[in-house]
């Protein structure tokens, strides 16, 4: 009997350090934090959800990359990139570890001359880099079971809405409607050179909506 719930207590905890890749679902602005904003990863092969409060500037990081932007000069996260490609480092994956008094702890995996070095990150900068790199983001069941919710979807196909949209809300009316697609061509070159990503962000997606 003892044999048994020894071998039941590693087969549970072998499940719960399981890895489980997540995708990144969106941004939008926290309803709980003024000027946060939360970062929805999602089970690949689930309907569970991890919102993780994070900082404008960590948001901004992810959001230029989600959305293509190309700055004129390097940020942190793409400078960190090419000293990590420089030394021939390579980012094999993201995982989120550990979750302690509401706080997400995730570690880099990295090879670099034939070996494995595991370094410990904020959540916010090591998703910036999976970005960054390509690479998966994996989370575990323990984690998932502690953290993860089940989001209603309200439209389909779009369960949550980008931070740039957040800001630019305006019922069934966009705030550069009335520009031309030439001029938002030359507000998005000058947003970009300006580094105002956030707007470059929502006069992209009124770009794309003009062009369906």
């Amino acid at each position: 009997m003892i044999v048994i719930f020894a071998f039941a207590e590693l087969l549970l905890a072998k499940l719960k350090m399981h890895k489980i890749r997540l995708n990144i679902l969106g941004l939008s602005v926290s309803q709980t934090q003024s000027g946060a904003y939360a970062l929805v990863l999602a089970e690949e092969n689930g309907d569970r959800r991890i919102p993780i409060i994070i900082g404008p500037v960590e948001a901004q990081a992810i959001a230029i990359q989600l959305e293509g932007l190309k700055p004129p000069r390097p940020l942190t996260h793409d400078l960190i990139k090419s000293i990590a490609l420089a030394f021939d480092i390579t980012l094999l994956e993201v995982i989120i570890h550990k979750l302690e008094e509401g706080i997400f702890y995730s570690e880099l995996l990295c090879e670099m001359e034939g070996r494995e070095v595991r370094i410990d990150s904020r959540t916010s900068d090591a998703v910036a880099l999976a970005l960054r790199f390509r690479c998966p983001i994996y989370t575990t069941e323990e984690i998932l079971q502690k953290a993860g919710i089940v989001l209603e979807i309200t439209d389909e196909g779009s369960p949550v809405r980008s931070a740039a949209d957040e800001d630019s809300a305006t019922p069934g009316k966009s705030v550069y409607e009335k520009y031309t697609l030439s001029d938002l061509e030359s507000l998005l070159a000058e947003a970009i050179q300006n580094e105002d990503y956030e707007k470059a962000s929502v006069i992209r997606d009124e770009i794309k909506r003009r062009k369906k």
